[in-house]
């Protein structure tokens, strides 16, 4: 079978290019085509980011670019293992043996995962203990008909008013990256960018609606920035509200600024493109969208608070901020950069707002 690798390997050299050069030409990262020539799929992100690349060099080649994507396609159709239920096992030679050893595996396995998973939870309870104990001093927040902005801490506590009373909400973190609430019917964990409707107290009706604005992947002690309302029975819950917007906490040197402002107001966020890319984009925590786009194409997101961009090659997109009547040129990717970039409001500590980009690991 003809190698997609090969062929592209073998146009290079015929029209005596480097890979440089080709980097140069077509903006797509010197280890992406090396990776296409030696049929490495590893380099990639995933299938649409090497699909799209591929069609990209081949047509750049002036190779089919058709007969080069279904020549992967068939390669790694090939390379995929045999079906467990097509293979005709062989019977045990020796049944009897082997059930009684595979059973005193399980037994031991087992007391092991019980003894371990005890363990374990005792440290939780005591990690747990200490960081409560090592909280300067813990808040309370009560819920009203004005919603809760605020960062939270472990054992912060947030009061909610029911029919049959107050119903009191402890913060916990069993778990990184998550947010972890003690409430009447367990502990539920809400993870970054989650909205979620609650009912607490058994009466079949959604008591408040909760959203997790930012929170550490890694490190507890520097709680969740959450939004708390009370979910009002005669309209829906409009979250991406323009008014609510996270806090700063701290400079973040990882940020640049577009500007600033005493208030925030919807913004626009236009993507032309330059060169083929995979591109998907999320707008006020909405279903994102993906697709893949070539020259001339420019994309539109309107948006309140946020836009998020995930990019294949950097370099191949130019974007344009338009809010407030002016317009903003943005350069956030380098020549065959997989980004993911937020264009997006904070307010700071003096009360102004500000647009700013801020990569995402």
């Amino acid at each position: 079978m003809e190698s997609y690798g090969a062929l592209l390997r073998n146009a290079r050299e015929a029209k005596r290019l480097t890979l440089e050069a080709v980097e140069r030409e077509t903006s797509i990262s010197k280890d992406f085509l090396e990776g296409l020539e030696n049929e490495n799929t590893e380099v990639f992100h995933g299938e649409a980011y090497l699909v799209g690349f591929l069609r990209n060099y081949a047509e750049y080649l002036e190779l089919d670019s058709k007969k080069l994507i279904s020549l992967y396609r068939n390669m790694m159709i090939q390379e995929s293992p045999v079906p467990e239920g097509l293979i005709e096992k062989p019977k045990p030679t020796y049944l009897v043996p082997a059930i009684v050893a595979g059973c005193i595996t399980v037994v031991l396995a087992t007391v092991l995962i019980i003894y371990f998973a005890v363990y374990r939870r005792q440290q939780i309870a005591k990690q747990n203990s200490y960081a409560i104990s090592e909280k300067v001093q813990q808040k309370t927040y009560e819920l009203s008909d004005k919603p809760i902005n605020a960062r939270v801490y472990i054992g912060d506590q947030i009061v909610v008013p029911s029919k049959n009373g107050n119903v009191i909400l402890t913060v916990t973190s069993d778990t990184d990256s998550k947010l972890g609430l003690n409430t009447p019917v367990g502990t539920q964990y809400f993870e970054l960018s989650e909205t979620r409707e609650l009912d607490i107290d058994g009466d079949a009706a959604i008591d408040f609606v909760l959203d997790v604005w930012e929170i550490s992947s890694n490190n507890q002690s520097r709680g969740a920035e959450v939004y708390i309302v009370r979910k009002d029975e005669s309209a829906a819950l409009e979250v991406a509200d323009s008014t609510i917007i996270p806090m700063q906490q701290k400079e973040n040197v990882n940020q640049t600024m577009i500007f600033e402002d005493n208030r925030t107001y919807p913004f626009t966020l236009n993507a032309s493109f330059r060169k083929p890319c995979v591109f998907r984009y999320e707008v006020d925590r909405k279903n994102s969208v993906e697709n893949y786009y070539t020259n001339g194409d420019v994309v539109t997101m309107t948006a309140n608070n946020k836009v998020r961009v995930w990019v294949s090659n950097g370099n191949t997109v130019k974007f344009q901020v338009i809010a407030a009547s002016q317009t903003y040129e943005l350069e956030i990717g380098k020549a065959g950069e997989c980004m993911v970039e937020d264009i997006k409001w904070i307010r700071l500590d003096d009360g102004r707002c500000r647009l700013v980009v801020e990569p995402i690991e």
